[in-house]
């Protein structure tokens, strides 16, 4: 088992006022799984992922990766977030090794892992250019290969193609895919857009409104072989698990909306 999460509970306290953002999650994620969170803003689906990462404490209960606690920061799994950590100062190349430098990784390579990553990614030729010499969708390219650069087998992905439009979105996806394919990485992807989980999770989890539960847990039976974003949508078995999954999540963000209001 890549992750397990047992009787997980999230309390934040502020001003005196305690907020419940977590309440008993359960949770196991095999090795090479790609799940996907989705739920209402706010159900903790982005602090369960920190929690995982070590990035915040648990307030009760326990979180196991590789079988072993996570007790701070954990450095086994990468993280990507919307917004990205390629800094503007750095060329591609040098944003990608930044991760390697900072184990300690020789010079040599460092250089030469970084090359990999960015054919890997589509960008190879583009190792000297600063992140303003390219387009958004190649930007986010330069986060994944820096992602991906170290090696983690386990990837943490809160929301990292929301601000791109529609068909970069599709083409980021894509990679995404192909990458966890080969790789088989264990992936966690929080996200917002219910389809996006559909067409590339294995199981989808959906969270209630605060205080965060996991509320169902869906299988996306598709056909096995590789996937093909572009298409995925107009295949039945699509169209049928959205469906479930909506009548789970609709009533979530409809509740919601009522307390904000």
């Amino acid at each position: 088992m890549s992750i397990s999460v047992r009787g997980v509970r999230k309390l934040y306290v502020s001003r005196r006022r305690e907020t419940l953002a977590l309440d008993r999650v359960d949770l196991d994620i095999a090795q090479g799984e790609f799940v996907a969170f989705v739920g209402p803003s706010g159900c903790g689906k982005s602090t369960l992922m920190n929690m995982v990462a070590g990035i915040l404490p648990i307030t009760e209960g326990t979180i196991l990766h590789d079988g072993r606690p996570v007790q701070g920061i954990n450095q086994n799994v990468g993280y990507m977030t919307q917004a990205d950590a390629v800094l503007p100062w750095r060329t591609a190349r040098d944003n990608v090794e930044l991760p390697l430098r900072l184990r300690g990784t020789p010079r040599a390579e460092r250089v030469a892992r970084a090359e990999r990553m960015l054919e890997t990614v589509g960008l190879t030729g583009f190792g000297n250019a600063f992140p303003a010499e390219l387009s958004g969708g190649m930007r986010k390219r330069v986060a994944l290969a820096q992602l991906l650069a170290y090696g983690p087998k386990t990837l943490l992905l809160d929301e990292p193609f929301g601000a791109l439009d529609a068909q970069l979105k599709l083409v980021m996806q894509e990679l995404l895919l192909r990458i966890w394919e080969r790789e088989k990485q264990t992936v966690i992807f929080v996200t917002h857009d219910l389809g996006e989980a559909v067409t590339l999770a294995q199981r989808v989890v959906v969270f209630s409104g605060r205080p965060g539960r996991i509320k169902s847990i869906e299988t996306i039976d598709l056909p096995p072989g590789p996937r093909d974003v572009f298409r995925v949508r107009f295949d039945p078995v699509f169209e049928c698990t959205y469906s479930r999954l909506w009548d789970a999540l609709a009533p979530e963000i409809r509740r919601e909306e009522e307390l904000a209001a």
